[in-house]
């Protein structure tokens, strides 16, 4: 299985600001990922998706890849916190205030899904079922929605015994 990361550092943003649109593309295949930033409001959402893409091109770099971008999907997506710029602002009689313009790391990890292989029998490939079989199933099926009715027509018919007890009662407190 092949990973590969990508790290944009120092980008003019809150790491907060950041994790929100990180959260909307975490665990998402690539595509939907991609259409998922291009669609976004965030201006934060335009350098993610450029990471995204290097990461893509990472992986596609790496030995061992298969060759099919479909099976990438974004495994881990996260801000951290990088340097604060600290600014002064001045402030009335005298005074400065402190601005603090901070910045973010970005991090996409892109891994490669495992192909999906169907599981064949050690005799062979199965015989399909015969028509026999698939009756026996169906009647089997038939009488177990049969029982499963039964059951909760008792229960509708206990519980309005026990709705009629009450009302009854409210009535002879009257």
């Amino acid at each position: 299985m092949i990973e590969a990361q990508a790290t944009a550092r120092n980008i003019r943003t809150s790491a907060q600001k950041a994790g929100l649109v990180c959260t909307l593309i975490r665990g998402k295949n690539v595509n939907q990922a991609l259409a998922t930033l291009q669609f976004t409001k965030k201006t934060i959402a335009r350098d993610l998706a450029k990471v995204l893409r290097s990461a893509v091109a990472n992986a596609q770099h790496k030995e061992g890849f298969g060759g099919d971008v479909e099976r990438l999907f974004v495994a881990a997506c996260y801000a951290n916190q990088g340097p604060s710029l600290k600014r002064v602002r001045p402030a009335p009689m005298g005074r400065a205030f402190r601005i603090v313009k901070r910045t973010a790391h970005l991090t996409v990890l892109v891994a490669e899904r495992p192909l999906r292989i169907a599981r064949v029998a050690e005799g062979g490939p199965a015989a399909p079922p015969s028509k026999k079989t698939a009756q026996a199933e169906k009647a089997g099926a038939a009488k177990a929605g049969a029982k499963a009715s039964a059951a909760t027509g008792a229960r509708k018919k206990a519980g309005s015994a026990a709705g009629a007890k009450k009302t009854a009662g409210k009535k002879a407190k009257a």
